[in-house]
């Protein structure tokens, strides 16, 4: 029988943790508000795009506890010494990351788009160094899953992952761009999407 392979192991658990925290979020926002934080948008887009991203976060919870107890289709070239294991201390700080953003975001958490929603916005923390701080810790999630799990199906679930954020963040941008106006369009010239470029400071 195969060796247990513990970083694949950790960064499958930590990704159920991951996604069973979001649903709980869901069912805590539809207590609170009365909506289920457009787990199923309300926009055609939106839910077109879950018909792809559900299975797909499905795939990237069950590859990485698959692997761990028998691994296959492993990309060697990636069979580099504890690389795996720094993949792992990098998933659990993203984790630890995304739950102060959560916390930030408190009952406005939302995780798409409703047009008839007037969202609220949170430009301070997290959100003052780059504008998707959730979505930018997921994707290095994502890429951090992959070098755990050197497997070519963990890659092709952590590109389409990305891809999808990039997108959905851009969808965002636009609605908040509709619901904010200037407000919105000063803090976009401040702050990176993903990756920080300053501090937003408001205007006196």
């Amino acid at each position: 029988m195969p060796e247990l392979v513990w970083p694949a192991l950790g960064i499958g658990l930590i990704v159920v943790f991951y996604w069973a925290r979001v649903i709980k979020l869901v069912l805590k926002t539809k207590r609170l508000t009365g909506r289920a934080a457009n787990f199923y948008p309300p926009e055609a887009l939106g839910r077109i795009l879950r018909v792809v991203w559900y299975p797909n976060v499905a795939a990237w919870a069950i590859i990485p506890l698959v692997y761990a107890f028998r691994p296959f289709h492993t990309i060697h070239a990636l069979d580099i010494p504890y690389l795996d294991w720094a993949a792992l201390g990098v998933a659990v700080v993203v984790m630890y990351l995304t739950l102060i953003c959560w916390r930030k975001m408190g009952k406005d958490w939302r995780m798409g788009i409703d047009p008839n929603e007037k969202n609220t916005l949170i430009i301070s923390g997290p959100y003052a160094l780059v504008r998707h701080p959730i979505y930018a810790l997921q994707c290095l999630l994502a890429v951090v899953s992959f070098l755990a799990v050197p497997n070519a199906w963990m890659l092709v679930v952590a590109l389409l992952q990305i891809i999808l954020l990039q997108w959905e963040a851009r969808r965002e941008e636009k609605h908040m761009l509709s619901v904010h106006g200037d407000t919105y369009g000063n803090y976009m010239r401040q702050v990176g999407r993903f990756i920080p470029r300053g501090i937003y400071r408001a205007p006196a």
